[in-house]
């Protein structure tokens, strides 16, 4: 009754990290590494030949970068879950890949086991991004220009308005980077109800992750709205 193994492509431009990310990732024996690209510009054919669960990718490339080929990637049906590679924390870039889809993003220079353990996380649909990382993504996010701040917030909340009153709550929760268990018992839910209405948000905008839905309400508003509740609220 053993799971089949995580099958991982590496895409990235330096033949050394590849080397490296093979090293580390290879030894885990739920980790199949099944190929390897050296530019956005390969990830299609590979995905299309062999239909990766999870893309390891660098951002930064020659030829095709790695948020076009993010980008490209996620728009496709059954598109693999995508991991940004990157050197720099709350990179712009990176917000942007989050937008387009990627679960989530790790460091070069993060530990073995971590980067292992961010495979395992993003194959069972967890995406890698702390509620700490989050906020620092959406404090970049709201460090852009006025009018881009302004129209993003409008567009924020005709979506939002599309949701029911529930579906807000277990929005601004997903926001505030509470887990399903919390949310569940904050808003006096099953934890199986709360999966259900965080399956029917994703679906409805036709976001790939929480992360997206913690950016939706953010660039809303929503978390300016409940004064700084950072899970203390009475259960």
């Amino acid at each position: 009754m053993t799971d089949a193994p995580v099958r991982l492509l590496i895409i990235d431009d330096d033949p050394l990290v590849r080397a490296g990310l093979k090293l580390m990732l290879g030894g885990a024996d739920d980790i199949d590494i099944v190929g390897e690209g050296a530019d956005g510009s390969e990830a299609t054919a590979l995905v299309d030949r062999l239909r990766p669960d999870v893309v390891l990718m660098d951002i930064r490339m020659p030829v095709m970068d790695g948020l076009t080929a993010t980008e490209a990637l996620r728009a496709r049906p059954g598109a693999p879950e995508i991991v940004v590679l990157t050197t720099f924390h709350a990179d712009e870039q990176v917000l942007r890949a989050i937008r387009a889809g990627a679960a989530g993003f790790v460091l070069k220079d993060t530990p073995p086991a971590r980067i292992v353990e961010s495979v395992r996380r993003v194959a069972a649909g967890d995406p890698v991004l702390s509620p700490a990382v989050t906020r620092q993504l959406m404090a970049r996010a709201a460090g852009s220009g006025q009018g881009e701040r302004v129209d993003r917030a409008a567009r924020a909340r005709e979506r939002i308005a599309l949701l029911a009153d529930r579906e807000r709550e277990v929005a601004v929760a997903v926001g505030r980077g509470r887990s399903n268990a919390e949310i569940a018992a904050t808003l006096y839910l099953s934890v199986a109800t709360v999966k259900t209405q965080v399956s029917r948000i994703l679906a409805r905008f036709g976001f790939n992750n929480r992360v997206q839905i913690a950016l939706l309400v953010h660039d809303a508003g929503l978390l300016d709205d409940e004064d700084d509740e950072n899970g203390s609220n009475p259960a």
